[in-house]
């Protein structure tokens, strides 16, 4: 087991759902925010008592973590920083909106310790931000990403999306050169799901958006892009300046430990993986869902193949005591010679046409 642990923060607060969000959120006030806080440094005392092992990274997540506000921030990493050990090199990132970043205050912030700020951007383009039910604009963006720079904080992650209503490669080209002339250090750039229950499935048959063959097409031009400005891809929808890439992501797919508190959150903690239901009460109540065991054979290759550093075989060997079975490798073989997969040294990893499919192809390989 590694010894390295992250712990996911999950805030549930939103100003407005967008319209194409699944996650757990919802609106709230000043009160409500000052209650959880409270919840959320008890759960932090609780989960400190189950370990020893020091976190290498810390990460806000939502919902809109910039909603609380830097007070109440800085007051919940106080919390951690008091209960757990953490690294003196620990990765802390902050999920900002740049509507409610607009207000926070990036000195403090970074005085308490936040070190790494990832910003809502979705898109750079006023027509695609409209219909995604953005509340901010691009130079809110701008104002964020200067403020949180002035402050000095440098490690800056912006969320960028494909596929979505009236994109096209131009418009796509114009948010990606945006980030650049921004100086951002990393990309997450994901592919819209319709997810159902949510406003986007609701009203799926009168969207304007690219069809699958236009979506291929934008994110393999996003992938050659953003290589060609210097943002390298290290995941399936992850692209950074070579030595930014997100530790406590990367984390999840190298299957070390992770502790979610909040609502929703999930954890893979003991070797275990649970989680929180979608309701404050189960939050309040601690009240946990086994997940079942994590760790094991099939999720080390699913989540290897999510890298671009693929699955090394000689890792598997050493981490399970055997080699990869046969049938895996036989078709790792053939996904290769159709362009989908490539091979180097002991290790198999997708081509970017083959991430597009990588779902399929990782189904049967496990």
């Amino acid at each position: 087991m590694s010894e390295k642990l992250g712990l996911y923060i999950h805030i549930p607060f939103c100003k407005q759902k967008c319209l194409y969000c699944d996650f757990f959120s919802g609106k709230a006030d000043g009160s409500e925010y000052d209650g959880y806080v409270d919840e959320l440094k008890n759960k932090i005392e609780f989960w400190s008592r189950q370990t020893d092992k020091k976190l290498t990274s810390v990460y806000f997540g939502g919902g809109t973590p910039s909603i609380m506000g830097s007070e109440r921030l800085c007051d919940v990493l106080y919390s951690v920083k008091s209960h757990f050990n953490v690294n003196s090199d620990a990765e802390i990132t902050l999920e900002v909106n740049p509507e409610s970043g607009k207000s926070l205050d990036f000195v403090k912030l970074k005085k308490r310790g936040f070190n790494r700020i990832s910003v809502g951007m979705q898109s750079a383009d006023e027509k695609e931000l409209k219909a995604l039910g953005r509340i901010h604009s691009t130079g809110d963006v701008k104002n964020t990403i200067n403020n949180a720079k002035s402050a000095g904080i440098n490690n800056i992650s912006v969320d960028l999306m494909l596929g979505i209503p009236y994109q096209t490669k131009e418009t796509l080209k114009n948010s990606i050169d945006f980030c650049a002339e921004c100086g951002v250090t990393h990309i997450s750039s994901y592919i819209l799901k319709i997810e159902e229950g949510t406003p986007f499935y609701k009203n799926r048959e009168k969207l304007v958006l690219p069809d699958d063959d236009e979506q291929a097409e934008l994110y393999l031009f996003a992938v050659d892009y953003l290589d060609r400005l210097g943002f390298k891809q290290y995941e399936i929808s992850n692209f950074a300046i070579p030595g930014f890439e997100s530790r406590h992501n990367t984390s999840y797919w190298k299957l070390d430990e992770y502790i979610g508190i909040g609502p929703s959150a999930h954890s893979f903690f003991g070797g275990k993986r649970f989680y929180y239901g979608r309701s404050m009460k189960d939050f309040i109540d601690n009240k946990l869902t086994d997940d079942g065991t994590g760790g094991t054979e099939e999720e080390f290759i699913m989540l290897s193949l999510r890298l671009k550093s693929g699955l090394d075989f000689d890792l598997y060997k050493e981490k399970f005591g055997k080699p990869v079975a046969d049938y895996v490798i036989k078709n790792t073989e053939k996904y290769i010679q159709m362009g989908l997969m490539q091979k180097s040294g002991s290790s198999v990893f997708f081509t970017p046409n083959g991430f597009l499919v990588s779902n399929s192809i990782i189904s049967k390989l496990i």
